[in-house]
């Protein structure tokens, strides 16, 4: 799917509801068909930008948005940005370019390869922020009911302090059959410089992050509900458990 890896990146949307398959990574987009390429959008407002469950925006609302273009042999590539609370770090805005190739291994299997760069374009102390990460995931269809299994590596960078980071991730979506409404559910683990106990001054560089929540579409809008949370040490507005509630727009 186009927008997986979009939604694998912003987990906080999947998270909020909008079940991904995944970009993270992806919002069900309606798109423009011109030919043999496809071009998407997306704008979303979200009540707090949570990144595999840590608050990116801290605990605030943020605006985001996005653009893609696919062919029809599967490869893709796209922009999403959002706006954060990264302090002089990391700036007020996150910037991610990603591009890939998805495709049909059966009718109800589907599987998605590519990379994501996630860039801090307003980061004021000239220090080396960006980094770069490598996807993939299975998509699951049966009935009404979607899986996704994902993995993303990013190996030792020096904006991650020289060391590197795994994530393994599981996302469910089940729709009630004759209502706008999906269920789903979201479970991550992390091993490395980006795990949740880490960021928050915890010692163990591992941790998970889940959620559980309910989304209804009607035409081009989704609307997202969630609830979710991180182990590890808890703190107000970053990793607190927390309820989040996304709107967006697909064209």
């Amino acid at each position: 799917m186009l927008t997986s890896f979009r939604g694998f990146c912003a987990v906080s949307l999947a998270s909020a509801g909008l079940f991904l398959a995944s970009p993270a990574l992806a919002q069900d987009e309606e798109a423009a068909d011109s030919g043999p390429v496809t071009l998407s959008a997306n704008a979303a407002l979200t009540t707090d930008y949570r990144f595999r469950g840590v608050s990116l925006s801290g605990g605030d609302p943020a605006i985001q948005g996005g653009f893609d273009v696919a062919h029809e042999s599967g490869f893709y590539v796209g922009t999403w940005a959002s706006s954060i609370d990264g302090g002089d770090a990391y700036g007020q805005m996150e910037l991610d370019i990603y591009g890939g190739w998805s495709g049909q291994l059966t009718d109800a299997v589907s599987v998605d390869v590519g990379a994501v760069y996630y860039i801090y374009p307003t980061e004021d102390i000239g220090a080396d922020v960006d980094y770069y990460e490598l996807l993939g995931s299975l998509g699951f269809t049966l009935g009404p009911a979607e899986a996704t299994v994902g993995v993303g590596y990013s190996p030792k960078q020096d904006s991650l302090g020289g060391d590197d980071n795994l994530y393994l991730y599981t996302d469910l979506g089940v729709g009630i059959p004759s209502t706008p409404l999906t269920l789903t559910g979201h479970i991550g683990y992390t091993d490395g410089a980006l795990a949740p106990p880490l960021l928050a001054g915890d010692a163990d560089d591992t941790g998970i992050d889940w959620s559980l929540g309910v989304s209804a579409s009607s035409g081009n809008f989704e609307l997202g509900v969630s609830y979710m949370g991180v182990d590890g040490t808890s703190i107000d507005g970053f990793t607190d458990d927390t309820v989040v509630a996304t709107l967006t727009a697909s064209f």
